[in-house]
């Protein structure tokens, strides 16, 4: 199944369970995915993440209803996933610029957040440049963080566990251990693993191939990653908008029309330095694929 018949098979699961607990490892796996990936690949086709969707989705159908029914307030935060009346007014009032007191009064102007209905769009020849690389296994030291497949991921989430691993110390330990010369040509990697069955997580790292001699730093851990095939995306710009960029080109334009699609195994953004704010800055993204 494509990314788009599955982005849209899990946008109708979220609108069919609106005014209930949304399952994001249930939305995946509408999509044929894991829970990580699929909220990351949500997030760059989309411009934002499922959470917010959620929400103004869910702020629209309160307001709808707070201005067409008798329902009270207190009743309409509950229905839509709000602790408080309190809290559900603020988001309310974010939102809609009135609060829900006004809004159930009517007349008052409201905001609406449309359903997404996904669709392939043909707007004229892009070229890709990529390659296809068939490693043998190997193995990784890196830092791992560990995301709930149950709970909202952003990508400011993955942001900010880069900036620590460049504060507390971490890049410069990897780089005792790293192997020269490797696939990855010196760079830092940040790799999505596939999910971790036993504890139901989603680790990410960040990390460099692997040179073998014994590990003294605390904190970190050396991974076995399975042979796989790779498809191969240079990137160049000012991260990170060249990279959501060209990600949203990769899911919506070259696996919808490539004899490859995503597998499910480890990913990889290769990363030479730090200097990610050179507009001429060319890093790597490496997405496991098999063919269809």
């Amino acid at each position: 199944m494509d990314w788009i018949r599955g982005i849209q098979r899990a946008v109708d699961y979220v609108e069919a369970h609106m005014t209930e607990p949304i399952d994001y490892e249930e939305a995946a796996r509408q999509a044929y995915s894991s829970s990580f990936h699929f909220q990351r690949v949500f997030s760059i086709l989309c411009g934002f993440t499922l959470g917010d969707y959620i929400r103004m989705r869910r702020l629209t159908l309160a307001g709808s209803e707070l201005a067409s029914s008798e329902i009270r307030v207190i009743d309409a935060a509950l229905k839509y996933g709000y602790d408080t009346p309190e809290s559900f007014s603020r988001a309310f009032t974010r939102f809609h610029g009135v609060t829900p007191s006004q809004a159930r009064r009517g007349g008052a102007p409201l905001r609406s957040f449309s359903p997404i209905s996904v669709k392939l769009i043909l707007d004229g020849g892009n070229t890709m440049d990529y390659r296809i690389e068939t490693k043998d296994a190997f193995r990784i030291i890196c830092k791992k963080k560990r995301i709930s497949g149950k709970d909202e991921m952003t990508t400011e989430e993955i942001s900010r566990f880069w900036q620590t691993c460049s504060a507390d110390g971490t890049i410069p330990a990897l780089c005792r251990y790293a192997l020269e010369p490797s696939m990855f040509d010196g760079c830092i990697v940040g790799a999505s693993f596939g999910k971790d069955a036993a504890q139901k997580e989603f680790p990410y790292a960040v990390g460099v191939p692997y040179n073998g001699i014994p590990v003294t730093d605390e904190g970190l851990t050396v991974e076995e990653i399975p042979a796989h095939t790779y498809a191969v995306f240079p990137c160049v710009g000012k991260m990170p908008e060249a990279f959501q960029v060209l990600y949203q080109q990769i899911l919506s334009e070259f696996f919808p029309s490539s004899e490859y699609q995503p597998c499910g195994g480890t990913d990889f953004e290769a990363y030479p330095s730090a200097d990610v704010n050179d507009p001429d800055y060319a890093c790597e993204i490496w997405i496991a694929v098999e063919r269809k």
